[in-house]
């Protein structure tokens, strides 16, 4: 491989670290790049250098985060061990089922989250005080432990950000909150799938590796800029990577 284009994957990576830091949502930088320069590569070998990458960061990131932010264990620790589980079987059945699928259903969440988030200025600004009903929970953490992460392993790209607003909206945490507890939830939904990838394909190490110092550079980077800047500008940030899924995933659709 070309020196320009290694030096291209680590710049991307780091942007990626700071994107997954700050919102989620990193793959949407990284994956697509990987792909255009491991045009021979297998999928499961480009996938699981991804998330060798990616799990990287989030793991940095959510230790950054926990260190200043109080987590909503009653969500984070149910959600992220079954977010292993189903972020595999997820894996395992990418070969089985197309992502095509799965496409406009995605497309349709995306939509909706930015209807909510524009519609509802005050939405993850600040924390609501009510307590959290038995129903809420639950469906929390079947979204963020079930659903997202098999379509983390299935697919990949925006689960981080879906599981934000999924307990922001559900729970009332406030962005910071909610990030911090989505970044938890998405190391496990990365690790399952990186299990599964690493088994049935060759990873490229010393590509991943790399790629994975500079996606924690970006990590470290983006959790400093969002625990100082707040709220509004992971709502902002939010809405940007919202709109770039519903884009990128149209055209991927459009081309079927």
């Amino acid at each position: 491989m070309e020196i320009e284009l290694i030096l291209l994957l680590l710049a991307v990576a780091l942007a990626a670290g700071w994107v997954d830091a700050v919102v989620g949502g990193g793959g949407l930088v990284q994956l697509p790049v990987l792909l255009l320069a491991l045009p021979t590569a297998s999928p499961p070998a480009v996938l699981a250098t991804d998330k060798l990458s990616s799990i990287s960061g989030t793991a940095v990131s959510a230790v950054g985060f926990a260190k200043n932010v109080r987590l909503e264990a009653r969500v984070a620790v149910p959600a992220t061990a079954l977010a292993v589980a189903l972020s595999a079987a997820g894996a395992l059945t990418a070969g089985l089922l197309p992502s095509a699928v799965f496409r406009p259903f995605v497309l349709v969440m995306l939509a909706l989250v930015a209807v909510l988030v524009i519609a509802r200025p005050s939405l993850g600004t600040r924390e609501r005080r009510r307590p959290r009903g038995r129903r809420s929970v639950v469906a929390a953490v079947v979204l963020a432990g079930v659903v997202l992460p098999f379509y983390n392993g299935l697919v990949g790209p925006g689960t981080g950000a879906l599981i934000l607003i999924t307990l922001t909206a559900l729970l009332g945490l406030d962005f910071v909150m909610g990030s911090a507890t989505a970044k938890v939830v998405n190391v496990g939904a990365n690790l399952g799938a990186l299990v599964v990838f690493a088994a049935h394909g060759q990873v490229f190490w010393l590509l991943g590796l790399a790629m994975a110092a500079c996606n924690v550079l970006g990590a470290r980077l983006g959790t400093r800029t969002a625990l100082r800047r707040g709220a509004a500008f992971i709502r902002a940030t939010l809405l940007c990577v919202v709109a770039a899924l519903i884009v990128k995933l149209s055209l991927d659709q459009l081309r079927l």
